[in-house]
Formats: structure tokens, sequence, C-alpha cells
């Protein structure tokens, strides 16, 4: 969901609600490791994995709207080899990817 869907549908339980509490929940819940963001489509997911050590990669169905999470420790590692050879230190991972899931692809 997009934050303005989020805040479309919390508008009849919180009247005064803007998007700028939307965006601090969503960034909040981020922080904890409870939701994601989907920077493709700027939309977020909940998380449903405990991913501490494992960068979730995200499969979004490009026909249903449907995300599956997947955790894998070795695209962690390898994304980490790959931004340190450079000197780069990523703060978060994101790794999306788009197609069709498995009921729409039948």
């Amino acid at each position: 969901m997009t934050a303005y869907e989020i805040l479309d549908q919390l508008k009849n339980e919180e009247a005064g609600l803007a998007p700028p509490t939307v965006y601090r929940a969503l960034t909040a819940l981020m922080d904890e490791g409870r939701a994601h963001r989907l920077e493709s489509l700027n939309a977020f997911v909940s998380c449903q994995c405990a991913h501490v050590d494992h960068a979730p990669v995200l499969a979004v169905c490009d026909d249903c709207g449907s995300v599956e999470e997947h955790a894998d420790e070795i695209v962690m590692d390898r994304l980490t080899a790959i931004t340190r050879a450079t000197g780069f230190h990523a703060r978060r991972h994101v790794v999306e990817v788009h197609g069709s899931c498995g009921a729409c692809a039948a």
C-alpha cells in the first residue's frame, strides 16, 4: 500500500490524520525492521520474517500486486562484498524482483 492508501483507510478512525504522520509511522516501522519500502512502487509492505543477517528479497507480481518476501544470507553476504569492495557502506538493502507469481503465471 502507498502512504496515501493507508491514510485513506485510517481517515474514518482518525479524522485529523495527516500524511506526515503516516510517513513518520512508516519510517519507524522500517527502522524497527517491521516494514519494507518497495522502491519501484513507492509503496510499503509488512515484514514477513526476521532478517538480522540477511537481505530481504521481495518478489513483486506485476499482475496481481502480491509481494512475497524471501530471506537469503548469501544475497546479503554478496551485496556486502560488492559494495565494500569500493569502500561503500550500505545502511539498508532493497532487493526487488518483478514478474509473475505462481498463481498468475499458471
